[in-house]
């Protein structure tokens, strides 16, 4: 199952400046996990110790908010979008 994961700019140093990834998982925390075996390091500047993704940063499944899904427990299928996107905050 391949699901397109969108990577930000500050983060494409953990994932050999590819801004675009092919990953699987059945749902977001499996998908965390096969990021995290392709390229070591990158779960924890995602995600808390706790497995949750960090505060300052959204995770959207095909421009949804997976905090309005199911959270890490989002299912995946094939052809999925996921984009990691960092909070923006300011004025």
């Amino acid at each position: 199952m391949a699901i397109t994961v969108l990577v930000p700019t500050a983060l494409q140093n953990f994932t050999n400046n590819q801004a675009t990834l092919e990953c699987s998982g059945s749902n977001i925390s499996e998908l965390l996990d096969s990021l995290e075996q392709s390229f070591p390091g990158i779960k924890s500047r995602l995600c808390d110790e706790a497995g949750k993704p960090r505060r300052f940063l959204n995770l959207y499944l095909n421009s949804e908010d997976i905090r309005f899904l199911e959270g890490t427990d989002t299912p995946l299928k094939d052809g999925d979008e996921v984009s990691i996107v960092p909070a923006v905050a300011g004025g």
